[in-house]
């Protein structure tokens, strides 16, 4: 307790423990946004694991609030709420690279749901949730356990995106909404959450595959859509 007293300015620990059960130091805090940018849909808001007093109880109809009966066990996930995309296409992955599954999160006032990797992991600052598959659990599911895990929200699939082709790995992305949850329960691996307009997208992400994705995100925009998500 001593050391944590004792942490420079601007440092403090991640409210939950890692994987191990360990304390997540956090290298630069992350600053939440006044309250009244929740509320305007075309300015970027983030809340800080450190700080959500900033959230408002309700956003555009549905309520932040603790996702309190979510899965805790590889079966729960692989039969989780929220796998509703009937066609997608099969996933080419080439060999020694491994698959991993995201969403694109956009909330009914047309803003995307961002996620800031703590200590900036991967040369990340800002980018869409997704994380590598486990055995025993598919897709979808690992896509809506992502989410929840490094954004705190609780999502349900509504189509499928795009297939993301990096470095080691191939991440499939499906388009998303929030129907629970909330960021102030962001995991360990997120030190904040932002809520950001479609087209402030690509200057708000730092890494060429994330703005290449929000290019697309643009040309589905403008080109219209039948997803209730446009």
């Amino acid at each position: 307790m001593t050391d944590y007293i004792k942490l420079p300015i601007g440092q403090g620990y991640h409210p939950c423990l890692n994987d191990h059960g360990e304390f997540v130091l956090i290298t630069k805090l992350s600053t939440s946004t006044e309250s009244e940018t929740w509320l305007d849909p075309a300015a970027i808001a983030t809340v800080a694991v450190q700080d959500t007093l900033a959230l408002p109880e309700v956003l555009n109809g549905v309520k932040f609030a603790l996702w309190t009966d979510a899965p805790t066990t590889r079966h729960g996930w692989a039969d989780v709420s929220g796998q509703n995309v009937a066609d997608e296409p099969d996933m080419a992955v080439q060999q020694g690279m491994h698959t991993s599954a995201g969403v694109v999160i956009v909330e009914t006032d047309g803003r995307i749901w961002i996620v800031h990797p703590t200590n900036t992991f991967g040369g990340y600052n800002a980018s869409f949730a997704k994380g590598r598959i486990e055995n025993g659990i598919p897709l979808q599911a690992s896509a809506i356990k992502e989410a929840f895990e490094e954004s705190g929200l609780q999502v349900t699939l509504t189509s499928f995106f795009q297939d993301v082709v990096r470095s080691t790995s191939v991440s499939r992305y499906y388009w998303a909404k929030r129907v629970g949850g909330t960021p102030a329960a962001a995991g360990w691996e997120s030190q904040a959450v932002s809520l950001v307009p479609k087209d402030m997208l690509k200057d708000f992400l730092d890494q060429a595959v994330d703005k290449g994705m929000a290019d697309q995100i643009m040309i589905r925009k403008d080109r219209g859509s039948n997803s209730t998500l446009f």
